[in-house]
């Protein structure tokens, strides 16, 4: 969908055509985690109470998920680690369970097209430190935790006490960078705020059930945080996917198993199996075929067992757990409740049945409203195709539309009493690293246009001398000096090779000369042949004749000598040229050109990893921060207000 063409709304606003359009739709926060955006979406229920509209608003915590692991294997001890995203070692992470922003801080990667793109020469610079990727393309202030086992376990599987230190330890992280980022005369009050955020957290886990887990501590969770980010009590209902999406003999018929019924019913499951194929082509997504015949695009979560992709037949069902379960059926299935009472006649009536990316949008869209940030949930798109798809061949779905929601978090700091000492991953593309609140307010996105632009414009340096001259503009003075002195190396570097082309200009003289010997000498040997044929060979030779042929002789040994002498005089320049390139002065000199040269480079990544971090990162930040974000630096709650009070909205359509 384009955004751009969407009506934008005011919070209030946006619920009130809800409500016109979705009189009885659920508004549903769905996240995996509390510790990121998520409880932002608290400023949805804070505006349905004041409206009093009679709309509910459901928090979920989506526990059927996958818990995060590395993307190329174990890289530590333990059972849960916190990594840093980066664009080597942990390229590819996804972690959504328990991840972690600093303020300031988010989830963008520094790619190696986007060095590549802004000029760098990557190859120079990692020759002599191969690791040095790992930290150039790391994204600052973010950290994701993932399972270390070979399986990686579902949400609702994880325990709270497995998890918990590392837990702590990283929220604890983040924290203590985001203090940092205070101005001094601010940083003690931000330290006892920050330490009151983590006094809630630890209260809490103590409270905990001893076997709870990591998702039913979240659910707990969510109405403590609802409170600390609102200043007060919020009505809001609490709920987990594995609830939500509970299916048995009783739950089979509610209307969000509308879009699974399709699948299950053998009459229309080949039909929309394509449909779905079709809608996610080209996206990435493994379509149905990739999970093996029969596949449909719902997993099976069985208790004790696992989660596993569901493949129907006419007369069974293979679930694809861990370890393969299995359904057998008397007829082909043609109803969600033949379904339903085979899987729980067979697993109990705890099992849950969730969509994969696509389908859970619109299984849930039945009767819920989902609440996105904007930026959130880059599946809807394809989701949106494959319900047209559905329509296109008979079987349209009621949906309820997605109420988008985009902050401006950075912009309503402008009515914010703080002080920040920024980052070093931003500060130098400010004009102030100690700057207020307001001040940031005013001047980040100038900022971030301004390094968008640097990024160009590096790009365009790709010549050493050209980014020098870059750097002498930026206004870093210490390569004012260094040019001088890299323009006279250019200089004698020039001259150097002038001296060098001498001696190769010398060495092409001789072999010029080596090679009109060599055609004299052919020709003279061509000569003493046919002397010898003519006046030798089968012929009783005259003393003249004999004279002559031993001139040629001796004609032949002096050539052949001078060409010896020309090959010595040859090998004599290259030597002596050999000799100039290795001197002392002229090694010194390429060696103090190839230092300026990486330090320039290596200035270049840092600048361009500042330009990216206040560019792409801020932008980011804004779209999804961290809720604890603004209790930490306004505790009277003035950041947030301003920030759900200025909020642009809209409707988006899922049919």
């Amino acid at each position: 969908m384009n955004e751009a063409a969407c009506t934008r709304l005011t919070l209030a606003q946006a619920l009130e055509e809800l409500k016109r359009q979705s009189p009885s739709a659920k508004l549903l926060a769905l996240g995996q985690t509390v510790f990121w955006d998520e409880p932002m979406k608290v400023g949805v229920a804070i505006a349905l109470q004041k409206l009093n509209t009679g709309q509910k608003f459901v928090a979920g915590v989506h526990d059927t998920d996958y818990f995060a692991k590395l993307p190329r294997g174990k890289m530590a001890k333990g059972e849960f680690k916190a990594f840093p995203h980066n664009d080597t070692k942990t390229k590819g992470l996804w972690s959504a369970s328990a991840e972690f922003s600093a303020l300031f801080g988010s989830e963008t990667v520094i790619t190696r097209e986007s060095l590549a793109s802004a000029g760098l020469r990557i190859a120079k610079l990692s020759k002599n430190d191969p690791d040095l990727l790992d930290s150039a393309t790391e994204a600052w202030g973010w950290r994701g935790i993932v399972a270390l086992g070979d399986t990686a376990p579902i949400a609702a599987d994880v325990p709270l006490r497995g998890v918990f230190a590392e837990l702590f330890s990283t929220l604890k992280w983040a924290l203590d960078l985001s203090v940092q980022s205070f101005a001094p005369e601010d940083r003690a009050a931000a330290q006892e705020r920050a330490d009151q955020f983590l006094r809630l957290i630890c209260d809490s886990a103590e409270a905990a059930n001893q076997n709870a887990s990591l998702t039913d501590w979240y659910r707990t969770l969510l109405s403590e945080i609802y409170r600390y980010l609102a200043g007060d009590d919020v009505d809001v209902h609490a709920t987990v996917t594995t609830e939500l999406l509970r299916f048995n003999s009783t739950t089979c018929d509610l209307p969000r198993f509308d879009l699974l019924k399709l699948f299950v019913d053998y009459r229309t499951r080949e039909q929309v199996c394509e449909a779905y194929n079709e809608a996610i082509k080209g996206s990435g997504i493994f379509d149905l075929h990739k999970f093996g015949t029969g596949a449909i695009p719902f997993d099976a979560v069985i208790p004790g067992v696992g989660r596993g992709t569901i493949r129907l037949g006419t007369r069974g069902a293979v679930i694809e757990t861990p370890k393969p379960s299995f359904l057998s059926f008397s007829k082909p299935i043609e109803s969600l409740t033949e379904f339903a009472v085979a899987l729980e006649r067979k697993f109990g009536p705890d099992c849950v049945i969730v969509g994969k990316a696509v389908t859970l949008i619109g299984t849930l869209a039945r009767e819920f409203s989902f609440v996105f940030h904007e930026g959130a949930s880059p599946y809807v798109k394809n989701a949106i195709k494959f319900h047209a798809k559905l329509a296109e061949i008979g079987h349209p779905l009621e949906l309820n539309p997605i109420l988008r929601i985009r902050y401006e978090i950075w912009d309503a700091l402008e009515g914010v009493d703080a002080n920040f000492q920024l980052p070093d991953s931003i500060a130098s593309a400010f004009p102030e690293e100690h700057i207020s609140a307001k001040q940031f307010a005013g001047s980040w996105r100038a900022t971030k246009d301004t390094q968008c632009q640097r990024l160009c414009d590096l790009g365009a340096a790709r010549s050493s001398g050209d980014l020098i001259e870059k750097l002498v503009e930026y206004g870093h003075p210490e390569w004012q000096a260094v040019r001088g002195t890299y323009r006279e190396l250019l200089e004698e570097l020039k001259a150097m090779q002038e001296e060098i082309q001498r001696f190769r200009t010398e060495r092409h003289a001789i072999y010029a000369q080596l090679r009109e010997q060599k055609q004299n000498l052919a020709n003279l040997e061509k000569e003493k042949g046919n002397h010898f044929r003519a006046e030798i060979f089968e012929k009783t030779p005259t003393p003249e004749a004999l004279a002559k042929r031993e001139e040629y002789g001796h004609r032949i040994h002096d050539l052949l000598a001078q060409n010896r002498q020309l090959l010595h005089e040859a090998k004599e320049s290259l030597k002596r040229q050999e000799a100039y390139v290795r001197s002392e002065h002229v090694m010194q000199l390429h060696h103090r050109r190839e230092e300026i040269e990486r330090n320039a480079e290596r200035e270049r990544l840092e600048i361009i990893k500042v330009a990216i971090t206040a560019s792409k990162g801020l932008a980011n930040a804004n779209r999804r921060p961290s809720a604890w974000w603004f209790p930490l630096v306004s505790p009277d709650g003035e950041w947030f207000r301003r920030t759900i009070a200025t909020a642009q909205c809209y409707l988006e359509p899922l049919v």
